[in-house]
């Protein structure tokens, strides 16, 4: 009985950990790119459960405990750079000094959640110089009007969809645009971001719909709006400092958003540091990095650090960035199969590089 029951375990588990090795886009196979901290616990678990029970006597008993092993070790290939037992991808900047700086928090404020003076208490106690609230409806717009005093430079899209986006900013926004790249009730937000007489930053601000049973059938929607930002971002990129970030509906680690890092070019400022789990904000086995910010590499790190929550499913995500150019900084590299992929999926879901903003050359 023992023996059956960590069988069927093991079954499943192995299941789980290679099923997304197939790369269908159907959100039950996409969403098992999510929860491997989740399942390295669980093979861990089972495979102590095995050496206390199991006397190894027969060769399949030798046989579950090998799989589980190897689960655990491809489960934690994927997260292992998102703890200190990695190098930093990311430089830490030096204090002091007179370099320019920019301060960036995203929050995923939950359209139904009401408890907005919370979060505008996190942001006069952490004042960024730009703040990108996401899931506001036209609500949510009136309750951070107030901010207008510190903030005002502001792009603003109201939706009732769980899919509007604000960005507010101390900092002038150039050539502001909200576009629809993929999906028509989907926006994103593009800006050059003026630092200084002397420097100006170009930001995109992301929010693609997630693949589940209630929003997309497929990754494909995601996948693409992220795809298409890279292929933009990448050939300025020695010229021109980006920023992309957002609640990106996708772990830090799935093969999807290693694929953008791979043709943007664009740095992690978690590899090395930690997993920064910003969802979900009320059970707390059940978290996951999914709000990110990623830069080229002009910026070096300051501090990155998950916030109080506000009553939404997200905690807030503050990002410190100095411009200290260090083009030693590489980001994942990419191949040929890299371009061929990203190619196709924009391809197949008719989206054009051309229709990404460019905000410097406007």
């Amino acid at each position: 009985m023992t023996e059956g029951i960590l069988l069927v375990a093991t079954g499943l588990l192995v299941v789980l950990t290679f099923l997304p090795l197939w790369k269908n886009p159907v959100w039950w196979v996409r969403g098992l790119d999510f929860p491997r901290l989740q399942l390295c616990v669980l093979a861990f678990t089972l495979l102590v459960a095995q050496a206390l029970l199991l006397p190894y006597s027969k060769p399949l008993q030798i046989l579950i405990s090998g799989l589980v092993i190897l689960c655990l070790a491809y489960q934690a290939w994927w997260i292992i750079p998102y703890t200190r037992l990695w190098r930093p991808e990311v430089k830490t900047a030096v204090p002091g000094g007179d370099k320019p700086r920019i301060r960036v928090m995203a929050a995923n404020v939950l359209t139904p959640n009401r408890q907005a003076g919370k979060l505008k208490a996190l942001v006069r106690e952490h004042r960024p110089d730009v703040l990108v609230t996401l899931e506001t409806d036209q609500w949510w717009e009136d309750q951070l009007e107030e901010l207008t005093a510190e903030y005002p430079y502001s792009k603003r899209c109201p939706l009732d969809n769980l899919y509007g986006m604000h960005v507010w900013s101390r900092l002038p926004l150039e050539n502001a645009e909200t576009c629809f790249l993929v999906e028509d009730d989907v926006p994103s937000m593009h800006a050059n971001v003026r630092l200084n007489d002397q420097l100006a930053i170009r930001m995109h601000f992301l929010h693609p719909a997630p693949p589940s049973p209630t929003e997309n059938d497929e990754s494909t929607e995601r996948d693409v709006e992220l795809l298409v930002v890279a292929e933009s971002v990448r050939d300025d990129l020695h010229n021109t400092p980006v920023i992309v970030t957002g609640d990106l509906n996708d772990v830090a680690w799935s093969a999807n958003t290693r694929l953008f890092r791979k043709i943007s070019g664009l740095l992690d400022p978690r590899v090395g540091r930690g997993m920064v789990n910003s969802f979900h904000a009320q059970h707390w086995f059940l978290r996951w990095p999914l709000d990110h910010l990623f830069h080229s590499h002009h910026f070096q790190l300051v501090r990155i650090q998950r916030l109080p929550e506000f009553g939404s499913d997200h905690f807030p995500v503050l990002v410190e960035l100095q411009y200290e150019p260090a083009p030693d900084q590489q980001s994942l590299q990419g191949d040929e199969d890299d371009e061929v992929e990203a190619e196709e999926k924009i391809r197949e879901e008719g989206v054009s590089v051309t229709d990404v903003p460019e905000p410097e050359k406007r």
